[in-house]
């Protein structure tokens, strides 16, 4: 059963401060340990030069072991105490999920 890749691309509102944003993160790093199926976190500030981050500033990389783990983290309470103030700090999301075997 292959793994599922959960990316995120983020655009933060101007007026969002540093250290609420400095707070969503680090409540998103926490993530893996509280929720199962949930293998690993990577993500920055966005650092390209190429020209076409579309004003993204941010993004991260979740691991998830299988379908049935990124879809019980969608509901799960945890993720929604993250996303809902997460989203209320941005422009612009995209989220984009594919299999990896």
């Amino acid at each position: 059963m292959p793994s599922i890749k959960h990316l995120v691309f983020l655009k933060f509102k101007p007026d969002a401060s540093a250290a609420a944003r400095e707070e969503i993160w680090r409540q998103i790093e926490q993530l893996p340990q509280q929720i199962p199926g949930l293998l690993d976190f990577s993500g920055g500030e966005n650092s390209s030069q190429e020209g076409f981050s579309k004003g993204f500033t941010h993004s991260f990389v979740m691991t998830f072991a299988d379908v049935a783990a990124r879809d019980a983290y969608v509901v799960n309470p945890i993720h929604v105490a993250v996303a809902q103030p997460l989203v209320a700090l941005l422009d612009d999301l995209v989220v984009c999920d594919h299999a990896v075997d």
